[in-house]
């Protein structure tokens, strides 16, 4: 069912055996079914008018109910245009545009029919116009901007039948901007103030005068917008963001002062401070701030991607450092060659960590392992005891020492874990859905990790670097035993000696994954800050001096992980950084796997205009 066309044809053949057997409500559900496939497919259409004909419209029988399917409202949509309420089914076409951006909604005849927007309202069309800019990023990429078109061709004609509508213009100067036609959105910009002088409409122009490079002019509309409504803070925040992509970050900063002086809880000039802040010393604590707010102020007026922009492409912040070993190296060498390593036989200088090991073994089973000796302090020992264990040892072989996990919790970790997220506090609300998981089952996830599941993420991973699946399945186990028993209070938790048992145990990737959890609850407890810098501290004051006697393949992530703590201490600080300049990863590693998590990610940045 991996072919839109076919899928929607054989909804549609079921529709028509509905339809011919009066079955009218299975009918409409298959329609549904043919729409969200192909929503521009003719074929569709031509039924759905004879079904809406058979039942004197066929409103009734594609009710908006509290969570409708999206072919559901999308063939609400075309049946009220049908039914002399085009304004509602553009509304309703908006709103599927605005849950699934990249399909085409409103590619049909009726929404680019140029007599359309003489029949509807200015001031309702200009609202539709908005709910789709919203919905959408500001630009949109290239490659997606295919399903815009239609709507830009309703702003074409709707512009023509109201050329002194300054709300529309400024409507349609935004939508254009988004579909990449900046000529086209400067031009109606400006016709917008010159028709309807006000803050928004000169918003529109900055914003629109800012996509075409022209700095000066954007800046000239956005104060010109503060003159007109000095209260609007947001203005503030905008010229704040166009001076800091300029290079002038000094004034850019005293934009938002001025901003947070009027209201020093405004969302827009709080998280542009931070952000700017961030960036011009590079300090943590002002993304701790950031996060600290939006955790105390989860009602802001729209979305805000500050702390993620800040985040991107970070160790720890929003992303699995790269593994370092020497088997994961002769693992990523022999699946770039396509060699096969049966029969082969490989010999290590020293033992590495029991994950590498097992990942490579379970990579190639038929190749031979030998170690040459086991360095001091043994790695197969913890770096305390009591602790509880994850692995024990024959020999130089690493064997599980907690259980299988069960199925339901390999279905649960094979459908969350990835390697990138927003930022930590973003992965700690995603990794909830492993807060019912079983401890034991947490933890067998750590030494047990499951096949990467059939999909892109999965089979890329098995492809290039499988050792990234095991060290995302560990992170989101760890997570999840940071959701473990949530309501004991920090001090005295299950969840806490839990992690502590992982950190201080047998050096491991799993010790960087139970030392990330407890980073994560330090960004989002802050009564559990001051404990965790203490903790992530004395474990990288103990991998540098462990590091003074034999390698230890995770001091540098150890180091990141530390730069990545709320709390730390500047002497802390200083030591991982010193740790860091002495571990520099070798030459294009870093880019490379940087390349790969923003190819697994997809992620596009930009920062949120809402409907401007």
């Amino acid at each position: 069912m991996d072919d839109p066309r076919l899928s929607a044809e054989g909804e549609l053949a079921l529709a028509r055996l509905a339809l011919d057997e009066g079955d009218l409500t299975h009918a409409a559900g298959h329609l549904s079914g043919a729409i969200a496939y192909a929503p521009t497919m003719p074929e569709v259409h031509e039924v759905l008018a004879q079904l809406a004909a058979r039942t004197g419209g066929g409103l009734d029988l594609f009710p908006l109910d509290h969570h409708p399917f999206i072919g559901t409202v999308v063939a609400r949509a075309h049946l009220l245009a049908a039914a002399g309420q085009p304004a509602e089914g553009l509304e309703l076409l908006a709103a599927a545009t605005g849950h699934a951006p990249v399909a085409d909604w409103a590619g049909v005849p009726w929404v680019g029919a140029p007599d359309l927007p003489g029949r509807l309202d200015p001031e309702r069309l200009a609202r539709v116009l908005m709910q789709i800019c919203a919905g959408v990023p500001d630009p949109v990429p290239e490659s997606d901007r295919g399903p815009l078109r239609p709507y830009l061709r309703l702003a074409e004609h709707a512009i023509e039948a109201y050329p002194h509508s300054g709300l529309l213009l400024g409507a349609g100067s935004a939508l254009a901007r988004r579909a990449g036609e900046i000529d086209v959105a400067v031009d109606w910009a400006r016709r917008g103030v010159r028709h309807w002088p006000s803050k928004l409409a000169e918003v529109w122009l900055g914003y629109a005068y800012r996509s075409a490079g022209r700095t000066g002019e954007a800046l000239a509309a956005l104060h010109r917008a503060v003159e007109h409504d000095p209260d609007d803070l947001s203005v503030y925040a905008d010229i704040a963001g166009t001076l800091a992509d300029n290079g002038r970050l000094d004034e850019a900063l005293r934009w938002t002062d001025r901003a947070l002086a009027r209201n020093p809880t405004f969302d827009c000039a709080v998280h542009t401070a931070h952000r700017l802040r961030y960036r011009r010393d590079g300090a943590l604590a002002h993304l701790v701030a950031l996060a600290d707010f939006q955790r105390d102020h989860p009602d802001d007026s729209h979305e805000h991607s500050d702390l993620a922009e800040c985040c991107h492409g970070q160790p720890w912040l929003s992303q699995l450092p790269a593994a370092s070993e020497a088997v994961v190296a002769v693992l990523r060498r022999v699946l770039a060659t396509d060699a096969s390593p049966a029969g082969g036989r490989l010999r290590l200088t020293g033992l590495e960590p029991p994950s590498a090991m097992r990942a490579l073994a379970a990579t190639f089973p038929d190749l031979a392992v030998t170690v040459a000796e086991v360095a001091e302090p043994d790695l197969r020992e913890p770096r305390r005891s009591p602790v509880r264990r994850l692995w024990r040892y024959h020999g130089t072989t690493a064997v599980p020492a907690a259980p299988v996990p069960s199925a339901s919790a390999v279905e649960r970790i094979r459908q969350l874990a990835h390697p990138a997220w927003p930022h930590p506090p973003a992965v700690y609300d995603a990794a909830v859905g492993l807060a019912t998981v079983d401890l034991d089952d947490l933890l067998g996830l750590l030494v047990h990790p499951p096949e990467p599941p059939a999909t892109p993420l999965g089979r890329t991973l098995t492809e290039h670097d499988p050792t990234l699946w095991v060290r995302s399945v560990q992170v989101w186990a760890c997570l999840g035993l940071l959701h473990h028993r949530a309501d004991e209070p920090w001090p005295d938790s299950t969840r806490r000696r839990v992690l502590l048992d992982l950190v201080w145990g047998i050096e491991d990737w799993t010790t960087e994954a139970a030392l990330f959890a407890l980073v994560t609850a330090g960004w989002v407890d802050p009564a559990a800050r001051s404990d965790v810098a203490g903790i992530v501290a004395e474990r990288l004051a103990d991998a540098a001096e462990v590091a003074r006697h034999r390698p230890v393949s995770i001091a540098r992530s150890v180091a990141q992980l530390a730069l990545a703590t709320p709390g730390m201490s500047d002497a802390a600080r200083d030591a991982a950084r010193q740790l860091l300049a002495a571990t520099d990863p070798p030459a294009g590693r870093a880019g490379w796997f940087t390349r790969l998590v923003n190819w697994l990610t997809g992620r596009r940045r930009g920062r949120s205009t809402a409907h401007r």
